[in-house]
């Protein structure tokens, strides 16, 4: 059985147009700076690079999210909108997200344990249920504002200012989204896609409040809990993709194409005779992969040996992400794990 920690960095596998312009240019200029190697010493750093990703995602949107809130604020105090204090409220408590998200990126990076002996990957999960949970609650309020708006309208004053306010709140949280979206799919953290979508759903609540300064100008003033009502129903829906991602990743699920790039690449290894099994799974944002392996019964041990450590290193360079690999080689004459009770057992009888 052989497993090895390998990090590559191809240029096949940068990616450097998914993480935005932004990010793009980080990694130019961590590229730049720092050598590319394969060698096992030069992979402390390489490994944790998608976790600096996701922290400098975190923290980029925290600020931008803060301004955008301050600048709310601002209009709040001249304008006295409550709904629009509502809105820089939930701005707020979108920002304020970024903190479980941060301790799972700073746990991800601990050493494995005795005890947790894969290390804390998983703690990005656990985040992204508290980001569903936390959307969930957005939906809830939204609607529980809604209807009680529609039982006790409230007149809204300043709208011009309301209205701008609404369209700053929108394009601040967009960019956010769009930002820990893209991000969070370069690294492969489901944690903080779904943080991006419950940013998203801020957005819709900003344009809401533009729609209801709209309806009010109008003099309709059932505008604003009628476009409320509305905006939670579109939360609802984000609120189902998000939870059935993080729960795809709770349940070890990835996505097929991968399992045949993964059997693949196995298959083309010189000296396979059959791939018997492939399974992967998520880590945090990084894969790992166990895979059985059919060679030649008449084969060394030194030869078996060969073609595992040739395939898993070839594996972890044709599948993105795949940080590690376990790979077992059986001989022809035994193929499948189904074989290893019947051969412990032989060996265990008392030769006569």
């Amino acid at each position: 059985m052989n497993q090895q920690e390998h990090i590559h960095d191809h240029p096949h596998d940068h990616g450097h147009h998914e993480g935005g312009r932004l990010a793009g240019w980080w990694h130019r200029l961590s590229h730049a700076v720092v050598p590319h190697s394969h060698d096992s010493r030069a992979k402390v750093d390489p490994a944790l690079e998608s976790s600096r990703d996701g922290l400098r995602a975190l923290w980029i949107s925290l600020v931008g999210l803060g301004v955008t809130a301050v600048a709310q604020a601002v209009i709040v105090v001249l304008s006295g909108s409550v709904a629009l204090l509502g809105d820089t409220l939930h701005n707020v408590a979108d920002a304020l997200t970024a903190i479980p998200l941060g301790i799972a990126f700073l746990l991800g990076r601990r050493a494995a344990t005795r005890s947790y002996t894969y290390g804390y990957g998983r703690a990005e999960d656990l985040a992204g249920i508290v980001i569903v949970a936390v959307i969930a609650a957005s939906a809830v309020a939204a609607a529980w504002t809604a209807v009680t708006r529609l039982l006790h309208p409230a007149e809204v004053t300043h709208l011009p200012w309301v209205a701008a306010a609404g369209l700053v709140g929108f394009l601040g949280n967009e960019l956010v989204a769009r930002y820990r979206i893209r991000v969070g799919r370069h690294i492969g953290s489901a944690a903080l896609v779904a943080d991006g979508l419950h940013a998203r759903t801020d957005g819709y609540t900003s344009l809401a409040v533009l729609a209801a300064a709209g309806g009010a100008a109008l003099g309709w003033r059932w505008a604003d809990p009628i476009v409320g009502l509305a905006i939670a129903v579109a939360i609802i829906f984000v609120l189902k993709d998000a939870a059935r991602e993080v729960y795809r990743r709770l349940m070890d699920a990835v996505d097929p194409a991968i399992v045949d790039q993964a059997e693949t690449t196995l298959r083309a290894i010189a000296g396979v005779r059959d791939v018997a099994a492939v399974r992967l799974r998520w880590i945090g944002h990084r894969l790992h992969a166990e895979a059985e392996l059919v060679v030649d019964t008449h084969l060394t041990l030194v030869a078996a040996h060969e073609i595992a450590a040739d395939a898993e290193h070839q594996l972890t360079h044709a599948v993105p992400r795949l940080t590690s690999a376990t790979v077992h080689t059986d001989p022809g004459c035994h193929p499948g794990a189904h074989h290893h009770p019947d051969l412990s057992h032989q060996r265990r009888q008392p030769s006569n």
